[in-house]
């Protein structure tokens, strides 16, 4: 029987993919959908690029990060930060491979019982009509859909399919009646983390290393 892990934000780090397909024991029937963010902060960004780009069972939606530095590298972003700069260096030799890999990836990925995205879905909006903005960047539903304060979507958001997101770092994850938030920090030096959707399991693997450090400290996955 085939089956559908969904990752979660991995941002370079490569060697704690690799581990986690093995203990998840990826087939050859299987398929594995990101959560977005491949890139970034983490030490092997151009490794996990290329697992995705030319392996078939691989797919991911856009991060922010990502997103980043497509926009950077079709000359329609704004500054980049300091650890995408870094990144968007290490890929220099060959970003126009790697900027149209990045364009060919989507905003959502649907599941029929699931569906991906890396930030959030706003609560009673029709999923044709979520922006671009939300889909990679919304946490809550103030003002500013970035901010860590306020009610995040996740506590309001209801429909039939469940939600599968990153985006939001916290020390397990996140699991509500219809959101399972899958981003454990793994480049903060945590764990990344997988959903099997065929078990409703949830598998993780430690990270090596702390690689980079958050803005903010991990949260607990109930607290706002």
């Amino acid at each position: 029987m085939s089956r559908t892990i969904v990752v979660g934000d991995i941002h370079g780090c490569y060697d704690e993919l690799v581990s986690l397909l093995e203990v998840v024991g990826l087939g050859a029937d299987d398929r594995l959908v990101a959560v977005g963010d491949l890139i970034t902060k983490g030490p092997k960004s151009r490794e996990v690029l290329e697992l995705f780009r030319t392996d078939n069972r691989f797919l991911s939606v856009l991060g922010n990060h990502d997103l980043a530095l497509l926009k950077y590298w079709r000359g329609e972003g704004n500054s980049l930060k300091n650890s995408q700069i870094l990144t968007a260096t290490q890929l220099e030799s060959d970003w126009k491979m790697h900027c149209k890999f990045l364009a060919s990836l989507p905003l959502t990925v649907d599941l029929n019982t699931h569906i991906v995205v890396h930030a959030g879905l706003r609560p009673g909006v029709p999923l044709d009509e979520q922006s671009a903005e939300d889909l990679t960047e919304l946490r809550t539903l103030g003002e500013d859909r970035t901010s860590r304060k306020g009610v995040p979507w996740y506590e309001v958001y209801d429909s039939e399919q469940t939600v599968l997101f990153g985006h939001w770092p916290t020390l397990e994850p996140i699991r509500k009646a219809r959101a399972i938030g899958l981003d454990t920090g793994c480049v903060y030096g945590n764990r990344l983390s997988s959903y099997v959707i065929e078990a409703d399991q949830i598998v993780s693997v430690p990270a090596l290393q702390t690689y980079d450090r958050p803005s903010k400290r991990l949260r607990e996955a109930g607290s706002n």
